[in-house]
């Protein structure tokens, strides 16, 4: 196995899984904690809510092992933000493993919330997660909720503001995106995951 994907409940799944499937590579969706304890790579995803979604990985005691991970983790939507101390979506108490809040995205004309759609990563540091990858690349966005741009920053989006698009401390990154919905771009970024 390549990569455990955590099975937090999303519909992404599947796509997340037959993406790293057209790279060759095998995965496993599990909630099982042994199970991801022992993979050489971790992906967090997530669609839906935060509450939801912590609720879960603490039931599975996935909450509990995260944080102790050494091995390369990548959060990925949702899955980013779980990493993050707390979310303004119900007030939730997230792993804390990156300091930081998730805060709601602000609609105005023109800057519909969701943000949903094609966004271009900016701001970028050098990071082998983004290896070969062009600044400006174009990737698909689905959220309502975003990171403010800070020092974990490695690429940022605007959308009303500079938002982390990528972040990394240590082993564990994450992703506002979806690489798996991002064509090319997304391809080769979960490409180098596999490669870290």
């Amino acid at each position: 196995m390549d990569a455990a994907i955590i099975d937090s409940g999303g519909a992404n799944l599947a796509s997340l899984q037959f993406a790293f499937e057209r790279l060759g590579a095998k995965t496993r969706v599990t909630a099982d904690a042994i199970e991801i304890a022992a993979a050489p790579r971790i992906v967090l995803p997530g669609v839906g809510c935060a509450t939801d979604a912590m609720e879960r990985l603490r039931r599975s005691a996935i909450a509990a092992l995260l944080p102790s991970l050494t091995q390369p983790v990548l959060g990925i939507c949702l899955g980013m933000q779980l990493l993050f101390e707390r979310s303004e979506e119900g007030s939730t108490p997230c792993l804390g493993i990156l300091r930081g809040e998730v805060r709601r995205l602000t609609a105005a004309p023109g800057r519909p919330v969701p943000h949903m759609g094609w966004n271009r990563l900016e701001d970028w540091k050098a990071d082998p997660l983004l290896a070969g990858l062009a600044p400006g690349a174009y990737f698909y966005f689905v959220h309502g909720y975003g990171v403010p741009a800070c020092e974990l920053t490695v690429a940022q989006v605007e959308y009303g503001g500079a938002l982390s698009a990528v972040v990394r401390q240590d082993n564990f990154w994450g992703v506002q995106f979806h690489p798996e919905r991002s064509a090319a771009g997304g391809a080769r970024l979960l490409s180098n995951f596999l490669n870290l």
